[in-house]
């Protein structure tokens, strides 16, 4: 198995392992959202979608669009545009209340 992986990244391009290093940080984005949300819940002991979770959707959500294009994939691309308008809607909304109620949280 481990010779298969290391015969693999040999064949690889410099832009190529460059095009899978930031597929990994963008994934990595994604989940770390999951994984802040259920640190969160388990410390609630309830189901909590803290701040953070937007942050980390957002940011995993550009970083995958920008890999749909270097990679020049459609079906990434269409379904990460979708994400990152709902993620930045509710960004917007968190912000909107944050000016509104100023100290609440």
């Amino acid at each position: 198995m481990m010779e298969a992986i290391l015969a693999w990244w040999d064949r690889m391009t410099g832009i190529e392992a460059w095009l899978v290093v930031f597929g990994v940080i963008a994934q990595s984005m994604f989940f770390m959202r999951f994984a802040v949300q259920w640190v969160v819940s388990e410390r609630a002991r309830r189901s909590i979608v803290p701040e953070m979770f937007w942050y980390f959707s957002i940011a995993g959500g550009i970083l995958m669009f920008i890999y749909a294009v270097l990679r020049e994939d459609p079906v990434i691309m269409l379904g990460q545009s979708t994400g990152i308008i709902i993620y930045s809607r509710n960004i917007y909304f968190i912000w909107r209340e944050k000016r509104r109620f100023p100290g609440a949280d």
